[in-house]
């Protein structure tokens, strides 16, 4: 039994001639024939009791009911699998830092489902180092995150330069200031992320240039929540200029100085093992269209 031969028997059954399935299905006459012989040597019982008008059996009548369902699905199958060779379809395993995976990614994705609708994306928050490795191992496809560690097994493409801004309450001392330069942050409680955080890396680079001395820092797990912690007079913050659009109330946003923190974003793939997908590619080659477009300058 196969997926024509069941098709030949529904158009029998739909016109009710053995001629007019053949014509339909571009077929001669001993064709349909013996495709609809075949098929009841298989099932060991008749379907079909032939005469001036076809007539179905108990047998052909169960047959031709329950074979409807399993045509549609088989359609929709080669539907299936037609949009996933043309990368109309599929599943995507993507991983994204902050900020982008809550301020960018959303409405980006929104759209990107407007055109792809039957791609399915699943999204995983992570940190940069840990995405890296999610690459590395396959469990993701692409990844939305800072610069890496530099890896020959994996390619990274820049599409951004993500902002930073020095967030306060209203009336810190600084908030006088609308310029903020790196050594201005001496003496005052500065709210950092986690260690394995590339951006809290890059600050302290930039305060190591601005001269070593003490800092009195204060460590908070989210970047996105640093904005809060700020309003709540914990102390001041570095953080990208896209999170502070709606600064806190109680908060000001003043320009930073000296040698800016502009952290370059992009997208990362790879390794060669893991080749991307059809339906990955569609979503690169549009995450790179969206973002490059709307970066945070």
């Amino acid at each position: 039994m196969d997926f024509k031969t069941l098709k030949t028997f529904q158009s029998i059954v739909k016109y009710g001639s053995f001629i007019r399935a053949a014509e339909e299905m571009n077929y001669v006459q001993s064709t349909v024939t013996m495709q609809i012989q075949k098929l009841e040597a298989e099932l060991g019982m008749q379907l079909i009791e032939r005469g001036k008008k076809i007539h179905l059996t108990a047998a052909g009548r169960l047959f031709y009911v329950q074979s409807l369902q399993i045509v549609k699905q088989m359609e929709q199958l080669q539907m299936n699998l037609a949009d996933l060779a043309i990368g109309d379809a599929g599943d995507v395993r993507l991983g994204v830092t902050e900020p982008t995976a809550s301020y960018r990614l959303p409405a980006v994705l929104a759209s990107f489902f407007e055109q792809y609708p039957k791609i399915r994306i699943s999204v995983e928050f992570a940190s940069t180092p840990i995405l890296s490795e999610s690459l590395q191992k396959g469990n993701i496809d692409l990844a939305l995150c800072s610069a890496p560690d530099w890896s020959s097994e994996l390619d990274f493409e820049p599409l951004f330069k993500e902002e930073f801004v020095v967030l306060m309450q209203q009336d810190h001392p600084l908030a006088e200031q609308m310029l903020i330069q790196p050594d201005d942050l001496r003496g005052y409680r500065l709210l950092i992320t986690s260690s394995t955080c590339p951006y809290r890396r890059k600050l302290e680079m930039v305060l190591q240039e601005a001269g070593s001395y003490p800092l009195d820092t204060m460590e908070i797990g989210s970047m996105t929540a640093l904005p809060h912690y700020v309003a709540g007079g914990h102390g001041i913050a570095l953080v990208p200029r896209i999170i502070v659009q709606s600064p806190p109330q109680g908060t000001t946003v003043r320009s930073l100085g000296g040698s800016l923190i502009d952290m370059t974003f992009g997208i990362l793939s790879g390794p060669a093992e893991h080749p991307l997908t059809q339906a990955a590619s569609r979503l690169y080659d549009y995450l790179k269209q969206e973002l490059s477009e709307k970066s945070s300058t």
